[in-house]
């Protein structure tokens, strides 16, 4: 009698690639309308062409990417531009946390492309794919296929965007600065599902209005501090408590 244990076939990495690219088209959908805006308010906003296509191709971070046109627009000084997205960047280290244990394998290089390729649409096609599957010892393809999708598609938005600005040069008259405030709101409301969340928000937008007349919109900093630090000050009192819960039923 054969007792092997009969191993999963394993998924070639042409597949992992596409794969990852599949996972990810439901999320650039949602993103399209985003890049293009962005190409579009990046000339009006005091961003050159090159500069607009540039910071796409070497930054690729929409919300950070849309926060530097803002603070650029009002005229704020470069170190601050660079300090606020950088907080508001943050977010990535517990993505990049999260991911740790399984990129171990890998070498550096491989982690290096995959840390310039971490994004929110990214990090929830690859957490899919990790959850399903426990063979990863090809899911960087399927990470490298989600990532070259999402950033073909941002940088291809941002030109789109760009090339729509100087056909149509009025295009800043057609609110479309509004909706780069809906699109944040709607991408803030879907985390909206814990007292640490919701806290973190009510003080980010407390201090952001308590703090608008700050020079070179340094209130922004203080707001986005205060909300990261309060929410993750309540995630960690409700991690203790449950963990002494935990210790308590035992």
């Amino acid at each position: 009698m054969n007792n092997s244990v009969t191993m999963p076939r394993r998924v070639s990495r042409s597949s992992e690639f596409v794969n990852g690219a599949k996972a990810t088209i439901p999320l650039i959908i949602g993103a399209i309308p985003f890049g293009i805006l962005f190409g579009t308010l990046a000339e009006p906003s005091g961003l050159s062409v090159l500069g607009a296509l540039a910071m796409s191709l070497i930054v690729f971070a929409g919300a950070s990417q849309f926060i530097a046109l803002g603070l650029l627009a009002a005229g704020a000084a470069v170190p601050v531009i660079i300090a606020t997205t950088f907080v508001v960047n943050l977010r990535h280290l517990l993505y990049a946390a999260n991911l740790v244990p399984k990129v171990r394998h890998l070498p550096q290089h491989w982690r290096a492309l995959m840390a310039f390729g971490l994004t929110d649409e990214t990090f929830a096609a690859v957490s899919n794919r990790y959850l399903q599957q426990e063979d990863i010892r090809d899911a960087h393809w399927f990470y490298l296929g989600s990532f070259l999708a999402m950033y073909s598609n941002w940088v291809l938005c941002t030109a789109l965007g760009v090339a729509l600005g100087e056909l149509f040069p009025d295009m800043t008259q057609w609110g479309l600065d509004f909706a780069m405030s809906v699109t944040f709101i709607g991408m803030v409301i879907p985390y909206l599902k814990s007292k640490p969340m919701w806290a973190a928000v009510i003080v980010a937008g407390a201090m952001a209005i308590a703090t608008a007349a700050i020079p070179h919109k340094l209130g922004l900093m203080i707001a986005a501090i205060s909300g990261i630090a309060v929410g993750l000050s309540l995630h960690m009192m409700q991690s203790k408590k449950h963990s002494t819960q935990g210790k308590t039923h035992e």
